[in-house]
């Protein structure tokens, strides 16, 4: 399996990423068949994080990793600073507080890859940067990013990095589609658009996607007239996107794969470093995600699926 580099980080990291938002110590010999699935086809990163199913998304990576003896086999992508009904997480004490359950839970001392789940821009970058690089020198994590991060604000953390002395981010992870959002997935959300795919181009900065095959829109299990799933038609049903589908299914046609597989392909054969967060819960899907990881795209087949090219 194809894989990216992060700074701060001393192991190559799988570009097909496993999501574990529906996690729990409940659900032990599905998470434990998913995870052995995982790891047969090559993948090492697990993602996380502080609030997913409560926590026991954590909790069940630490059971698995503990009882199985996988902590040194896996590299470990968690999150914290997401807001909760008060408002804002992105402060000293609630990265500090965090961080801490979120290792506990985990039962490691240390995560490779540490993301902000959010930002808040009233909160000067400097601030941020000393707590995250207090992280980092003591061990608990390797390397920092953004999840829905703005490029503006993370630019603007990695010039202070630069002119301070200090470790800036490493990644973001925004969602990469095929489809383009037309509003957020959730709340406060960022989803790749123009001027963020063009400053990745530029920076090179390693970029990790959620709902990296659109919450299932290349599927086809759904059409323009099925408008059944609300999400769905609020953030991805439009003509262009249609058109993308369109073009999916064709190119999947001639290179004898699956449109989902071209949608999950786009994501991965960026000129930039990607990942993709991914989701499948049996082995067929697992193997499906896999053979995606393979497909090459030339520059101008993405180009095309973008509707960047006639």
């Amino acid at each position: 399996m194809k894989s990216i580099r992060v700074k701060g980080v001393d192991k190559d990291i799988s570009s097909l990423v496993m999501g574990s938002d529906y996690f729990t110590p409940e659900k032990m010999d599905l998470v434990t068949d998913v995870l052995n699935n995982y790891l047969e086809i090559g993948g090492n990163t697990i993602d996380t994080a502080f609030i997913y199913y409560g926590g026991k998304s954590e909790e069940a990576i630490g059971i698995w990793m503990e009882e199985n003896k996988r902590r040194d086999d896996v590299i470990i992508l968690t999150k914290g600073a997401h807001p909760n009904h008060e408002g804002p997480r992105v402060s000293k004490q609630a990265i500090d507080e965090e961080l801490k359950i979120s290792l506990e839970r985990l039962r490691t001392d240390h995560v490779e890859l540490y993301a902000l789940h959010r930002d808040n821009p009233e909160v000067p970058v400097g601030e941020i940067l000393e707590t995250l690089n207090a992280h980092v020198e003591a061990g608990r994590i390797g390397a920092f990013g953004g999840s829905n991060w703005s490029i503006e604000r993370l630019q603007e953390a990695n010039d202070y990095a630069e002119k301070n002395g200090l470790v800036g981010f490493s990644f973001s992870s925004p969602n990469l589609s095929l489809a383009k959002a037309q509003e957020p997935y959730w709340a406060g959300c960022v989803s790749v658009d123009d001027p963020m795919l063009a400053w990745h181009e530029g920076s090179n900065m390693p970029l990790f996607s959620w709902s990296s095959q659109a919450r299932g829109f290349f599927t086809g299990r759904f059409t323009p007239e099925d408008r059944s799933n609300e999400d769905l038609v609020r953030v991805f049903y439009n003509d262009d996107n249609w058109e993308r589908y369109r073009r999916a299914e064709q190119l999947a046609k001639e290179k004898g794969v699956e449109t989902i597989q071209i949608s999950l392909a786009y994501v991965l054969n960026q000129s930039f470093p990607t990942a993709a967060i991914i989701g499948p819960q049996n082995k067929q899907e697992m193997v499906s995600c896999r053979q995606a990881a393979d497909i090459k795209l030339t520059e101008d087949e993405i180009k095309w699926l973008d509707l960047r090219t006639r």
